[in-house]
């Protein structure tokens, strides 16, 4: 055998030499440029596609009452997530997308409910997120996964995923003061740092939201390693979530029960304060809603119920709503006009009306009282009387009693958005109106009609100083806080705002006149009366809306029991005939209930 190589021969070894070493150039340039050149890309690249990030949220804080009673919790929200790894074992894109959908089929014929993602969800989760669950349906009742367990179908890459989900055990009731939540919006900076971002809930309305920061948990994460078509190899913690912290409330949800009840149906609010410390017992604003119609991402049909219905139940009346206060402001004009040096025995003549240049302002129900004094006056709540001694003490010195007792100004309670009132001066009328302050104006400040405006907290409040001898708190809602690092509550004490310093004698004689309002047969509050306890108050009538309608909102503040006073409550309600007949026996309703549950809570 020859081993002699033919021409032909030498040229086909040749090129296959060249051919080989030309490969092997390509490879060397090849590993330079990816190891050298492009070494740190490639290897950013890497652990992108074999680490997922996920976010997990720290459970949000409790809301207690004063009792302990959880007023504000939360509870699993449980999930269907296909896991599509599982479901393309193939690991090609088009046969998972379409074993996804096909599975998502099954899974809504099998529990009579369509997938909560569309197709581009789907899609985008696929390319980005396969490691991940994806979760087709939230908020699955515990009768939609029974179904599904008893299907007896086989659906590889299925799974029940569970979250935390607010809820509210009390439904509706407190639902304007504890507010709700929704889905906080996911931070641009966050959703870089994870792949599978799961956010918090966050307070949109009421003590949910102003106390957002403390009620949120600091979330925690986990690594997800997988390999590179997508299948999960491994699970390590980064960061245990950690709980958000606890809020204890003033409110006893007792009284706030007794006083939902009080209200029924009608339009308008109740505020019950502790004269003691300036404590919120309970705060009642009708009608109402359920926040828990919030926790599930609320439907727009019952949005639109809501927002459409003309009585408003997502207006907070007792925070927010702006009312003549009639003739609940009599006793704090009073005190002004005692405070001023008018005689405590003046005793004036109520022919049914009172005559200013050309105008007649008529006495309550148009009745003539004959000789009125101050402590009459209070207990018949006789217009003319107070006409005149508006005139006698001068608007300056009821508008600046009025502004030291909490008027036209916020009160400074732990909730957002509460109104400031309005209480009109001559400064304001000029600029309002471009017209001076006229006697006429004084008239009806005096009798509280006119531009003032007041909400029911600010006559909570008054009452309260009135019954505790002039001391002005500051209402208070949040009784405690705790951490997440604490064990105990820690209290917020009570704020006084200022001492009024009111004469011994002065109180005496209004508080006596507010007395007689509930105990006199002669009273226009005497609806109010309980058997066995003295209580004082003070009813009110006022106009609203056009001259001439006819619609008056009805008033009636009390405080009890006449000795050392314990509740202080102020009730406004809307088309009332009067404070005394209207609010009258629905202030008595609640006051037996208060009163007969002591020591019970």
């Amino acid at each position: 055998m020859s081993l002699h190589l033919t021409t032909r021969e030498h040229t086909r070894l040749r090129r296959l030499k060249i051919l080989i070493l030309s490969a092997l150039g390509i490879l060397v340039i090849a590993l330079w440029y990816i190891q050298v050149g492009h070494g740190e890309h490639y290897a950013n690249n890497l652990e992108q596609q074999s680490v997922r990030r996920v976010r997990i949220p720290g459970v949000r804080g409790k809301i207690y009452d004063r009792q302990g009673v959880c007023l504000a919790d939360n509870a699993p929200n449980y999930g269907i997530a296909l896991y599509l790894e599982e479901l393309g074992l193939t690991g090609k894109r088009r046969n998972t997308a379409m074993d996804t959908r096909k599975t998502i089929h099954q899974i809504a014929a099998i529990i009579g409910h369509p997938p909560q993602i569309d197709q581009s969800r789907i899609t985008d989760h696929l390319y980005s997120r396969k490691a991940l669950p994806l979760v087709a349906w939230r908020h699955v009742d515990e009768q939609t996964m029974a179904r599904l367990a008893e299907s007896g179908a086989r659906l590889p890459g299925v799974d029940i995923v569970v979250d935390a989900d607010r809820v509210y055990p009390q439904g509706h009731i407190l639902a304007h003061l504890l507010g709700y939540v929704g889905t906080a919006e996911i931070q641009s900076e966050e959703d870089e740092l994870y792949h599978y971002y799961l956010p918090d809930l966050t307070g949109k309305t009421g003590l949910e939201k102003r106390f957002d920061e403390l009620l949120t948990g600091r979330a925690g994460g986990r690594l997800v390693q997988v390999d590179v078509i997508g299948f999960k190899h491994d699970e390590t913690t980064l960061r245990e979530p950690v709980p958000g912290g606890d809020l204890k409330l003033t409110i006893d949800l007792r009284i706030q029960r007794a006083a939902e009840q009080a209200m029924g149906d009608t339009v308008g609010a109740i505020v019950v304060v502790d004269p003691r410390n300036g404590d919120v017992l309970a705060m009642v604003s009708t009608p109402d809603f359920d926040p828990n119609l919030f926790c599930s991402k609320i439907t727009q049909d019952n949005w639109n119920r809501l927002l459409n219905d003309p009585r408003k139940p997502l207006f907070n009346r007792a925070l927010n709503g702006l009312y003549a206060p009639g003739s609940v402001f009599k006793p704090l004009v009073a005190l002004a006009a005692l405070e001023q040096g008018v005689d405590p025995d003046l005793t004036l003549e109520c022919p049914g009306y009172f005559e200013l240049g050309n105008q007649r302002f008529a006495c309550y129900m148009d009745e003539a009282h004959g000789r009125v004094n101050f402590r009459r006056a209070i207990r018949i709540s006789c217009n003319v009387f107070f006409y005149q001694l508006g005139l006698k003490c001068r608007y300056d010195s009821i508008y600046n009693m009025a502004l030291a007792t909490g008027f036209g100004q916020k009160t400074g309670i732990s909730l957002d958005g509460e109104s400031a009132g309005l209480l009109p001066g001559k400064a304001w009328k000029r600029q309002t109106f471009g017209e001076a302050w006229r006697d006429g104006d004084t008239c009806n400040i005096a009798v509280g009609q006119g531009a003032l405006q007041v909400t029911p907290l600010q006559m909570a409040m008054l009452t309260a100083t009135i019954a505790n001898d002039g001391c002005l708190y500051q209402p208070r809602l949040v009784m405690a806080e705790r951490d997440e690092n604490a064990e105990e509550f820690k209290e917020i004490p009570p704020v006084v705002v200022r001492h009024m310093h009111w004469p011994a004698d002065h109180l005496a004689l209004v508080k006596n006149g507010m007395r007689d309002v509930i105990q006199d047969a002669e009273g226009t509050g005497r609806l109010a009366q309980l058997e066995g306890i003295a209580m004082a108050g003070k009813t009110g009538t006022a106009e609203y809306g056009r001259k001439g309608t006819g619609q008056k909102h009805g008033w009636m503040i009390l405080f009890a029991p006449f000795e050392h006073p314990r509740y202080a409550v102020a009730i406004v309600m809307d088309d009332a005939v009067s404070g005394g007949i209207s609010v009258g026996p629905r202030m008595r309703q609640l006051m037996r209930e208060i009163l007969a549950g002591e020591g019970n809570g």
